[in-house]
């Protein structure tokens, strides 16, 4: 055996206490292949706890590998994707040359920048809160960041551990993933499929995909969606004013996931937690232009911490929310930040709501093929995401059933949470011909069921 890097190196036949960097102890575990031991490598690194409590992997790389399975058994099948939310259709062309802009300007002395503000350039941040919230917020409360996933783990970092934790179930799982990483929840419990220590408020065609609050156990903060990634629901204006109301007599805090804001049509459904009165006292927004603009790739989001959210000693949330983002990002791309602002002039919020309308037409065709063939669908009238109930079936199951009918991939709802096991999501980003192709297939394979 030798000692290379601090790590103990060394073939073994049995489990032993070997001596590591610096003098350490540890334990160098014999493992055999049938014909030799195998070369083994040790630190002297304890594992985070919290990230051995994590299930399996996340989601979507899950579902990406069991495609990728199937494609290798079945490489003359010409696979449809109707599973996870990336846009599809190309960057429109006023949005497209405000980011080939911010990279000539990047080529001359006179336009070069290096970094910028950690918050974001003053231009975009009150071009938000001008043409996004018609002045409902203020600019210095705008924080432009590289997304809205990206500002979840960095909102829960400023958390910390020692809070509580409420989310929708079903509901998209970064949440809980969070949670689980900073060290919020206890173990996971497998007869009920959920972390313990953590309250999952189920959302269900029952309760109208809104939960009973008054049953609610209390919690620091709330997670909360609208609209709904997975189920396409939409919360209405009463709904978010029981929900602000609950906040405001908890003392609790929401952080409102409205990045599929852009899609809602419903009159009576409001596009951002700020609408409702009282909110700026107990909630945080987070938003992208990933479904507005098509900027999975580019990445571009914000999030918006009003200045009279304060914690229970009177510290400014925002205050705090500063330093994460001072301390751990460096800003975004001025590139990206450029398209950004293209996006927000009058010709850029039109190519969005012509992307949208894209989008959503996606989502009728699915909505009602599914309807057609008897299934209990919904969704799809103000998200890009139809939720299709397949009842007394494990969801996993039907991801697979369908894959191997139809070669279409869907997402299993169980991966949302329990409240997801007998649902399918479809999700509607993908072009038009695709989408239309896989409603064909699925006529064909569950058109007499």
């Amino acid at each position: 055996s030798e000692m290379v890097c601090g790590a103990f190196v060394g073939l073994l036949s049995t489990n032993r206490r070997v001596r590591l960097a610096e003098g350490r102890d540890g334990v160098a575990i014999c493992v055999r292949s049938k014909r030799e031991s195998v070369r083994m490598t040790a630190t002297g690194v304890t594992r985070n706890s919290n990230m051995a409590k994590l299930q399996a992997g996340y989601l979507f790389p899950e579902i990406g590998r069991r495609r990728n399975a199937f494609q290798a058994e079945n490489p003359d099948v010409e696979v449809i994707s109707l599973g996870i939310g990336d846009t599809t259709q190309p960057i429109p062309d006023h949005i497209a040359d405000g980011l080939t802009g911010g990279v000539r300007k990047l080529m001359t002395k006179e336009g070069y920048t290096g970094y910028g503000a950690e918050q974001g350039m003053q231009a975009i941040r009150e071009k938000i809160a001008s043409k996004l919230y018609d002045g409902m917020i203020k600019p210095e409360e705008v924080f432009v960041s590289d997304g809205a996933k990206c500002d979840i783990a960095r909102l829960q970092l400023m958390f910390g551990p020692n809070i509580s934790v409420a989310v929708q179930d079903p509901s998209y799982p970064v949440y809980v993933d969070t949670a689980v990483m900073l060290g919020q929840t206890g173990l996971y419990e497998e007869s009920k499929s959920q972390f313990s220590n953590i309250v999952y408020m189920p959302c269900l065609p029952e309760n109208d995909f809104f939960p009973d609050l008054d049953n609610t156990e209390r919690t620091d903060v709330i997670f909360f969606c609208a609209p709904n990634n997975p189920t396409g629901a939409v919360a209405t204006r009463e709904q978010l004013e029981r929900l602000v109301s609950y906040a405001k007599k908890n003392g609790s805090i929401i952080v409102y996931d409205a990045a599929y804001a852009p899609f809602v049509r419903n009159p009576d459904c409001p596009s951002s937690i700020f609408e409702i009165d009282g909110a700026r006292e107990v909630a945080i927004e987070v938003n992208s232009f990933s479904k507005y603009a098509g900027f999975t790739g580019v990445r571009l989001g914000w999030t918006v911490v009003p200045n009279e959210l304060k914690f229970s000693d009177g510290t400014p949330v925002r205050n705090d929310y500063n330093r994460v983002m001072t301390t751990c990002f460096n800003g975004a791309s001025n590139v990206a930040q450029a398209g950004g602002l293209a996006c927000l002039d009058d010709a850029g919020l039109k190519e969005i709501r012509t992307l949208i309308d894209y989008y959503m037409e996606n989502a009728s065709l699915l909505r009602e093929t599914m309807q057609v063939l008897g299934f209990t669908v919904y969704g799809g009238t103000d998200a890009p995401y139809v939720w299709v109930h397949f009842e007394g079936r494990n969801s996993w199951d039907v991801f697979t059933e369908i894959m191997e009918k139809t070669g279409v991939v869907t997402i299993p709802g169980a991966g949302f949470g329990p409240g997801g096991t007998e649902f399918v999501r479809l999700s509607a980003f993908a072009p038009r011909e695709q989408c239309k192709a896989a409603m064909e297939r699925m006529k064909k394979a569950y058109g007499s069921s």
